[in-house]
């Protein structure tokens, strides 16, 4: 989307635990991101400190997440790189991104329409005015 937009942005993905560092992402989400026509290579791994110097957001994907990342900051610098993909919403009306992995189908299907209003909504944020 940033690309089809002209925006030139870095993206990467990082857990707030290490749970499941080192793999691929759930099949069923590749499947139905690959249907969207987005392809998903990344390798999960855990958040650093050090992505704070590295990024200047860094986007939570619920409440549990953000208190998280703002536990690992250092300074009030590193908190106000915080934010929640809800933020961004342009349409939707969620108070979070929820895990797909219990809800089946659908809820694969929710996560991908939610994140794709809220990256609309990210990406009009980053737009020079």
């Amino acid at each position: 989307m940033a690309r089809e937009q002209g925006l030139n942005v870095e993206v990467d993905s990082a857990g707030t635990s290490a749970w499941h560092a080192g793999e691929k992402a759930d099949a069923r989400m590749r499947k139905h991101a690959s249907e969207r026509g987005y392809t998903i290579t990344s390798i999960s791994r855990a958040f650093h400190r050090d992505d704070f110097e590295q990024f200047d957001m860094i986007i939570a994907m619920d409440d549990q997440n953000f208190f998280n990342l703002r536990s690992e900051a250092r300074s009030t610098d590193d908190e106000a790189k915080i934010y929640r993909m809800r933020d961004f919403f342009v349409e939707k009306d969620f108070d979070h991104i929820p895990d797909p992995y219990y809800g089946g189908s659908k809820g694969f299907d929710l996560v991908i329409d939610l994140l794709e209003d809220a990256s609309q909504g990210l990406l009009n944020k980053l737009k020079p005015d």
